[in-house]
């Protein structure tokens, strides 16, 4: 079933055409992963198939009764409310059922008949909001998404942006509309998030359209990608590394087209000039024609050649080494760090080697931007010891690039810190993708990934031993982060980075620490086996009491994300526990059954309700619905209370 068309879209913002004539189609199964560079237009195409922005030209046409959802990039805090489990429609829906609810019991109504219609009115809507079970699917949600219900009881105004937009994200999906369109959802999400988060849009009824830079998210999740360059779309079947493939095989036959019209120029040349010399002018005239028709052709097809290999292109420059490059510039000797009564990480030993490439893994919170700080020497108070070579140089680029200048432009920047002739300077910059009139724009005006890329180019100027970076993918797209994989890979110095990116591990790390929890911080061979023995781990504490002296994400006293939450052990009776937990679970079985037929009964009721219905039926209804807000109360008690139980067994 086709639930939206995207017919000739077109966008121009100042002067340049974003989108020229974009057409698409969503299915009700199709989970379509939408990519391109950043600054190609997908954000304004996500807004304008979500009608919060108008097409220049164009046309889209919603199947009837189809509902989207849609996630921006970055959520205001008034979008949330004051109640993260709640959004505000829900609860001025709730507010107002409610205030319904005691003029018929306490019969303060001016006219029966039209206070039960209202009634009937606001129950269907509370009801279409999902407002019977929103609350405990919104706490099911979140905990995969990594928020525990500690977090919950916070204010609001202390979240971070990462915690808002999850909210925004779990919202979202729990009303399960028929098509999400979803801007970059893994922002801010650790690998535990991501993965569940893959596996819920695996499973979702509806349809999906995603913008996404992350391959592995993209791979998991999606079965059609579509391209957004130069202003047009691309369609192709599969996932990322289906694209991959695709796109490969129309750029080799796209060069032996060229190779082609190439080689039958030049012999429709050679047949031109035959007919000349022959004196056959209508012949000479006709294969000059072809010749013409063969050139425009050509390029034609240079062009689009060049459109699609525009991607960045830049290179690190192989520093200066001396000596041997397995020399150690890092030794770690058991090392600890604590923040107050929390403990991140103990007894944690490794060495960095002159040309190794040590990448930080592990869940949000854990300790990995800690530890590159603690290298770094930010950090003073910490157990063991920490050598470091003599007269070894560190470079450092955090998640966010700070420049003491802004009004500065790329040329000017670089050209004053990297101490080089105006040539050198312009041939440094075109190596990190800065050519033409890029190099004249200041640096407030640059993208996430311009900004990132300016900042290593003048980084390396300082000839670090050891570069350490920090989320370095972020803000960039696809293309810009496959060229920087590559270039690090080459890069012949050290490298200590901390990264979810699970493609750019892969590519670049030879080496991981690894955070399972604060008494299990170690190396790995890959990120494969480290994510193994994170979920062996956590599957092993389900058979084995948890000490009670080590805090947990639950309790919001531990910075580590578990596939499951914890609590402290109790000294309940084992025997007695399973019966109760046995008898706990049949009643929540029983409850699930109840809360299913009331609620159909109650949908059946209201489809039912007309201007001839009696109040006596409207009456009924509303006590039905009291007996459904009774049993959802006693189901998500208990089942918080199951939830509790688990987590003592462990």
């Amino acid at each position: 079933m086709q639930l939206l068309l995207a017919q000739n879209i077109s966008k121009i913002y100042h002067g340049r055409a974003v989108l020229d004539g974009v057409s698409l189609t969503i299915n009700d199964s199709d989970r379509v992963a939408l990519i391109g560079s950043n600054g190609a237009g997908k954000t304004t195409l996500l807004k304008i198939l979500n009608n919060l922005e108008k097409p220049d030209a164009g046309s889209i046409i919603l199947s009837r009764g189809v509902i989207t959802g849609y996630l921006a990039q970055n959520i205001n805090l008034q979008d949330l409310g004051n109640n993260p489990l709640m959004s505000r429609e829900l609860m001025d829906a709730q507010s107002r059922l409610k205030a319904i609810e005691n003029a018929l019991s306490t019969k303060t109504y001016t006219d029966e008949k039209e206070c039960l219609a209202k009634y009937a009115e606001a129950t269907a809507k509370f009801d279409a909001l999902g407002g019977y079970d929103f609350e405990y699917r919104m706490k099911d949600a979140l905990a995969g998404l990594g928020l525990a219900s500690t977090d919950l009881s916070r204010s609001m105004d202390t979240w971070s942006g990462g915690e808002k937009m999850r909210v925004g994200l779990a919202r979202l999906i729990v009303t399960k509309p028929d098509l999400l369109l979803l801007d970059e959802p893994t922002n801010h999400l650790d690998t535990d998030a991501m993965e569940w988060l893959e596996d819920y849009l695996s499973h979702y009824k509806g349809a999906v359209l995603i913008i996404s830079h992350d391959r592995r998210f993209i791979d998991r999740t999606c079965n059609r990608v579509l391209e957004l360059s130069a202003s047009k779309i691309r369609t192709f079947s599969g996932n990322y590394t289906d694209y991959v493939l695709q796109k490969k095989a129309i750029e080799e036959t796209l060069s032996r087209s060229i190779d082609n019209l190439q080689k039958e120029i030049e012999r429709q040349k050679e047949v031109t000039q035959t007919m000349l010399s022959h004196r056959k002018m209508s012949s000479y005239h006709a294969r000059e024609k072809v010749v013409d028709k063969l050139y425009d052709k050509l390029t034609a097809e240079k062009q689009k050649a060049a459109r699609d290999n525009r991607a960045l292109s830049f290179s690190l420059m192989p520093q200066e080494r001396t000596g041997d490059p397995n020399r150690v510039i890092i030794r770690a000797d058991n090392i600890g760090l604590s923040f107050g009564d929390k403990r991140l990480f103990q007894d944690l030993s490794f060495t960095l080697k002159a040309q190794e490439k040590l990448f930080f893994v592990g869940p949000n919170g854990c300790g990995k931007t800690s530890l590159l700080q603690l290298l770094l020497g930010k950090i003073a108070d910490f157990e063991g010891h920490i050598y470091i070579s003599a007269n070894a140089r560190f470079g450092y680029m955090g998640q966010f690039v700070p420049f003491s200048d802004e009004k500065r432009t790329v040329f000017d920047e670089c050209f004053q810190r990297a101490e080089m002739t105006e040539t050198q300077t312009r041939s440094l910059l075109a190596r990190f993708g800065f050519i033409d009139i890029d190099v004249f724009k200041s640096i407030e005006v640059l993208s996430g990934g311009e900004r990132s890329r300016l900042y290593l180019c003048c980084l390396l100027q300082e000839k670090p031993d050891v570069l350490f970076l920090d989320e370095p993918t972020n803000h960039l797209d696809i293309a810009s982060r496959e060229v920087l994989e590559n270039a690090l890979s080459e890069y012949n110095g050290a490298i200590v980075a901390v990264s979810h990116d699970r493609y750019f591990i892969n590519k670049c790390a030879n080496n991981l620490i690894g955070f399972i929890d604060s008494d299990n911080v170690r190396d790995f061979s890959g990120f494969e086996n480290y994510r193994n023995a994170y979920r062996k781990h956590f599957e092993n504490c389900s058979q084995a009491q948890k000490p009670a002296d080590k805090p947990t994400r639950a309790q919001g006293e531990n910075k580590f994300v578990a596939p499951f939450f914890f609590k402290e052990s109790n000294t309940k009776n084992k025997s007695l526990l399973r019966k109760e937990n046995a008898k706990r679970k049949n009643r929540i079985r029983e409850l699930e059954q109840l809360i299913e037929i009331l609620e159909q009964e109650q949908l059946e009721a209201q489809e039912q309700f007309t201007k001839e219905t009696k109040p006596d039926e409207y009456v009924t209804f509303a006590k039905k619905g009291e007996q459904l807000d009774v049993f959802i109360e006693e189901y998500l008690l208990l089942v918080s209370e199951d939830e509790s139980d688990l987590d003592d067994d462990v």
